[in-house]
């Protein structure tokens, strides 16, 4: 009986053959949409590593660029990337965390300043990189009167913090009600139950923020080509043009000469095999820890 109705036998049978046939469609079409998302990532990888391993040499990793067909490398470009790359993080990550745990644990529905600040975050995180470039060229770049690592690491800083603060939030949301009381009832303050218990809970959500963040920075381009702009030589001064992998490739891809299209294969394939290290070396640490 459901809703003052009575089914026979061959009623409820039915009904439950049609909820399996349902399931199994469902299930079905579930299998295929990630069949396909696996298959455009292997395509990928395929490509990368059919058009770039040749290319990936140990010249190319330890010389810098130089003029077609000197056999350079971008190797200032690595190091450019990793140091550009990293300052963005330890900008983006204090703030993107704190602006999360500030929405999730203060962030009421009643709190307007909270709705302005999460509104901000989704506007940042759907908004093109190349508008950051250019914002970040017009406050800063054309003030100084020359482009410079430092602001290059601004731009991907600003494009990294909406998806840390999302993270951070959701993640912190997910976490019991339970634990936040119990941690009361010990007597702690909601400062201590917010760093002692709930970041400890979703630590592993948040470094997977974080590792989001970066493989967004770290192909990004059109914000290095209004701020840090690129650089042929080695240079480790922040005030000064660097060089980096997005620019590199770039740059060589739409070249003409075979040995800079080679290239730019193998610094795709480099900072695709650097992303995917790091987040499985994370992922395990913080599975072990």
């Amino acid at each position: 009986m459901s809703n003052g109705k009575v089914y026979s036998g061959w009623q409820t049978d039915r009904y439950g053959a049609r909820r399996r046939c349902i399931d199994r469609l469902v299930t079905g079409l579930s299998l295929i949409a990630a069949s396909c998302l696996v298959l455009v990532l292997a395509s990928i990888l395929w490509t990368l590593l059919s058009k770039g391993l040749s290319g990936l040499t140990f010249a190319a990793v330890s010389k810098s660029m130089g003029p077609p067909g000197s056999g350079g490398g971008f190797a200032n470009a690595i190091i450019g990337s990793v140091i550009q790359t990293a300052l963005a993080l330890v900008m983006a990550t204090p703030l993107g965390m704190g602006c999360g745990i500030y929405l999730s644990e203060y962030g009421s529905k009643r709190n307007h300043f909270a709705l302005i600040v999460r509104f901000v975050s989704d506007v940042l995180m759907s908004v093109p990189s190349i508008l950051v470039g250019l914002f970040v060229y017009e406050v800063w770049v054309a003030p100084v009167g020359h482009f410079s690592a430092f602001s290059g690491s601004v731009a991907l800083a600003i494009l990294a913090v909406p998806i840390i603060v999302r993270t951070t939030e959701d993640m912190l949301r997910l976490v019991p009600l339970a634990l936040r009381e119990a941690g009361a009832a010990l007597g702690a303050a909601r400062w201590k139950v917010t760093l002692s218990i709930c970041l400890r809970s979703a630590k592993a959500g948040i470094v997977t923020g974080v590792l989001l963040a970066l493989a967004r920075v770290s192909g990004e381009t059109a914000p290095l080509l209004f701020t840090s702009l690129g650089n042929q030589n080695w240079s480790l001064n922040l005030n000064k043009p660097m060089a980096s992998l997005p620019m590199t490739i770039y740059q060589y891809a739409g070249a003409s000469y075979e040995d800079w299209v080679q290239l730019a294969w193998a610094a795709a394939l480099f900072v695709t095999l650097g992303v995917l290290t790091i987040n499985i070396v994370v992922r395990f640490s913080a599975r072990r820890g």
